[in-house]
C-alpha cells in the first residue's frame, strides 16, 4: 500500500489513535502540529502494521515510530529495539524517547560503540522496554550472551540507507535472523534504492508505504549556493562567510583529517569551535555536540559520520567545505539546517575540477544550484573557474553575497 503527501495533513496530534495520556504529554512538550511523516505514519504503525517510511531529513521520524512504540510497548508489554547507524543518532533517539516516555515509567538501554560495555550490560540487566542501538555493538552483547532478542515485538530500522551505505548489511541481517518473525518492523529512510527494497521485501510483511518527499528531496526552505574555488582560497573565503553569517555553523569535511584542519584554521580566525569525527572518543564527541547545541561553540566541524546525527535546533548555516563523496549525503548534510520547515541555508565550495561532482548532486535533487560568487571574487577569476552562465548579471541578496541570475539553464563548467 501506498499513501502519498497529496492528501490531507492531519493538523494535530488529536485523531491519529493516540492515548489521552501520551497526547497530554505532547502537549506539555509543545509538540502541536504533526509533520506529514508523523500524522501518516503513526496511525498506521498503532494498528501494528509494518511500516516504510520515505521522508527527508528533519522531518520528525523519531516522533513518527517512537509514539506508536510508547504507546503500544504500555498497552501490550511488548519490547522493541531500534536500530541507528551513529552514536550521536542513537543518542538522540534515546533522549527523546525519554522526554516522552519518562513519566510512563519507560525504561531504556542505550548500546553503542566507544562506551564502556559495563554499564550497558547493567542496563540490559534491568530488562528495558526497548533497546537502542547501532547493529555492531549490539551482535557484541548477543555474542557474549548479555542480549537476547526472543521477546523483540517491534522493530525499527532508522536511516536505513545510511546504514547500508556505512556496511552495516551483514550485521543487519544476522540482528534480522534473530528477532521473531512475528514481529512489527518499521523501516524509516531518506532513499529508497534497490538494497532496501530487497531487504523490506525479504524480512517485512505486506509494508504499509508512505512517501513524503521523493528520494533526495531537499529540505524546502533550505536556500542553497555553490562557490566555485580553488582548494588554496578555501579558507579565505570561510573567513568572509563566516564574519558575514552570524549565527551557528556546521562544516563539513570529506575526512577526518581535513576537519581537524579545518578546526584549527577557524580557531585561528577567532571563532569557539568544536570537531566531530571517527577519531574522537564518544565523550569528546558528544561534549562537541553539546556544546554545540547549548552554544559554547559557535562552529562545529564534522564528517559524513554526523550528517545524519546532529540534531540541533537554528543551525543557521551548513557549509560544505569539501562536497561528499556520495551525492545523498548532501541532501542529508544540508538537511540539519532547515529543520521542520524552518528557513536554512547551505552553502558548498567545488574546486574547479569537479564539475561531474556537482552535477551528479544536481541530477538527484533535478535542480539546479545557484552559483554565487563573493564580491571580492573579481569576475576574471569566476571566468577562470570555466563558468559561462548565460545573461549573466549580479544581483544583492542576503548579507552581501552577490548572485547572478539565469535566462534558463547556466552553462556550469562550459570550457
Amino acid at each position: 500500500m501506498n499513501q502519498r503527501a497529496s492528501e490531507n495533513i492531519t493538523k494535530s496530534f488529536y485523531g491519529l489513535g493516540i492515548a489521552p495520556a501520551l497526547l497530554e504529554i505532547l502537549g506539555k512538550l509543545r509538540f502541536k502540529t504533526p509533520t506529514p511523516i508523523q500524522s501518516r505514519a503513526i496511525p498506521a504503525a498503532i494498528e501494528g502494521k509494518d511500516l516504510i517510511g520515505v521522508a527527508q531529513t528533519g522531518t520528525g521520524k523519531t516522533l513518527a515510530f517512537g509514539v506508536p512504540m510508547i504507546q503500544r510497548i504500555a498497552q501490550t508489554k511488548a519490547k522493541g529495539l531500534i536500530l541507528l547507524p551513529t552514536r550521536e543518532l542513537a543518542q538522540q533517539v534515546e533522549e527523546m524517547l525519554q522526554k516522552i516516555g519518562r513519566n510512563l515509567g519507560l525504561k531504556t538501554a542505550l548500546i553503542i560503540g566507544g562506551a564502556s560495555m559495563r554499564p550497558q550490560i547493567d542496563a540490559l540487566r534491568r530488562q528495558p522496554h526497548i533497546i537502542i542501538g547501532t547493529p555492531g555493538r549490539i551482535i557484541d552483547h548477543m555474542e557474549q550472551r548479555v542480549l537476547s532478542l526472543d521477546g523483540i515485538s517491534i522493530l525499527v530500522l532508522d536511516e536505513a540507507d545510511r546504514m547500508l551505505d556505512m556496511g552495516f548489511l551483514p550485521q543487519l541481517k544476522q540482528i534480522l535472523n534473530k528477532v521473531p518473525k512475528n514481529r512489527q518492523t518499521m523501516l524509516f529512510s531518506a532513499t529508497m534504492p534497490d538494497n532496501i527494497v530487497r531487504l523490506a521485501t525479504e524480512h517485512m510483511k505486506l509494508p504499509f508505504r508512505i512517501e513524503i518527499a521523493r528520494p533526495g528531496t531537499a529540505a524546502e526552505k533550505v536556500a542553497q549556493e555553490l562557490f566555485i574555488v580553488k582548494k588554496e582560497d578555501k579558507n579565505k573565503l570561510l573567513t568572509k562567510l563566516l564574519v558575514e553569517y552570524r549565527g551557528s555553523v556546521l562544516i563539513f569535511s570529506r575526512t577526518k583529517h581535513g576537519a581537524r584542519k579545518i578546526c584549527n584554521a577557524v580557531r585561528d580566525m577567532g571563532h569557539r569551535v568544536a570537531e566531530i569525527h571517527s577519531n574522537r572518543s564518544l565523550i569528546q564527541r558528544r561534549e562537541a555536540l553539546d556544546g554545540f547545541k547549548s552554544g559554547r561553540y559557535r562552529v562545529l566541524v564534522a564528517t559524513d559520520i554526523a550528517s545524519r546525527g546532529i540534531d540541533v535546533v537554528g543551525i543557521e548555516l551548513v557549509l560544505n567545505y569539501d562536497l561528499p563523496d556520495n551525492p545523498g549525503d548532501y541532501v542529508h548534510r544540508i538537511g540539519r539546517t532547515g529543520r521542520a520547515g524552518a528557513p536554512g541555508r547551505a552553502i558548498s565550495f567545488a574546486t574547479p575540477d569537479q564539475k561531474s561532482a556537482v552535477r551528479d548532486i544536481e541530477k538527484l535533487l533535478r535542480t539546479v544550484i545557484a552559483i554565487s560568487k563573493h564580491p571580492e571574487f573579481s569576475e576574471e577569476k569566476f571566468i577562470e573557474y570555466k563558468i559561462i552562465p548565460r545573461h549573466f548579471s549580479h544581483k544583492r541578496f542576503g548579507r552581501g553575497l552577490a548572485r547572478p541570475s539565469y535566462g534558463g539553464r547556466s552553462g556550469f563548467f562550459r570550457k
